[in-house]
């Protein structure tokens, strides 16, 4: 069992906001760092991958779709006129052994924590990875997302959406700690901290200016800067994201 997990999605290939948020003090003084998918997908893949593998034991990484997705579009599994661009060109960049990894990550992932018992974290659903929930999906829809889900998991962390939100699930915790390399509705890195029986989310402001540059330096992705000048910023609104997930999480059309 860990006293404290550091809670870190959707980094999606943007370096320095990772770095960022690794540097934070309670993200370096957490007994974990759980990682819970999209990590390559984004404009420095392989850089991303180093990182986060340096971290050793110190980090849990799970699967997210554009993981899975990656390594399809290495292996030829996936249809390439349906995926996007840079994640046709993130796949080009993996060595075999990056695309052995991703492949290979677990999802979803139950770990025991201290004040919080067991702890299932995932992407998109605990029974997908690519599985829509938001902040207002109803209820009936998340009782068919918990399906399966053992009684004695009372805490959900989920990603995929890119939104920070906790949130009360017929009497169920279910965090999503947002996303480092690609915020809607706010830009600079979302994460969360698990520590004591308490959810603290959090946000860590970083250069904007300086990451876009980097990326620009740093990456080979032809369409690198306008990517960063969108993503990294993040210029897409929650309330933009919303009305694109909505559909997706099984309601009815308004």
């Amino acid at each position: 069992m860990v006293s404290s997990v550091a809670v870190l999605s959707d980094v999606h290939g943007v370096l320095p906001a990772l770095e960022a948020v690794l540097d934070e003090p309670d993200v370096r003084a957490a007994d974990l760092i759980v990682v819970t998918g999209d990590h390559a997908a984004g404009p420095q893949p392989v850089e991303v991958l180093d990182r986060l593998r340096a971290l050793g034991d110190r980090a849990v990484l799970v699967r997210g779709n554009a993981d899975r997705e990656l390594a399809e579009i290495a292996r030829g599994e996936f249809p390439a006129d349906q995926a996007w661009e840079i994640d046709r060109w993130a796949a080009g960049q993996l060595r075999e052994e990056d695309v052995a990894f991703l492949a290979d990550l677990p999802h979803p992932v139950t770990l025991e924590v201290e004040g919080f018992g067991k702890v299932v974290f995932c992407h998109g659903t605990p029974r997908a990875d690519d599985e829509v929930v938001l902040v207002d999906t109803r209820l009936e829809r998340w009782a068919e997302v918990f399906t399966g889900l053992p009684d004695d998991v009372r805490t959900v962390v989920c990603g995929h959406t890119h939104m920070p939100y906790m949130r009360l699930v017929d009497t169920r915790l279910v965090v999503n700690s947002g996303s480092i390399g690609m915020p809607y509705g706010r830009p600079g890195g979302s994460w969360a901290l698990l520590y004591g029986g308490q959810v603290h989310l959090r946000h860590t402001a970083f250069d904007l200016d300086g990451a876009v540059r980097r990326v620009v330096e740093e990456s080979g992705y032809d369409d690198r800067r306008a990517w960063a000048e969108h993503y990294v910023r993040g210029v897409t609104t929650d309330a933009e994201a919303l009305r694109v997930f909505g559909p997706r999480d099984g309601r009815a059309a308004s």
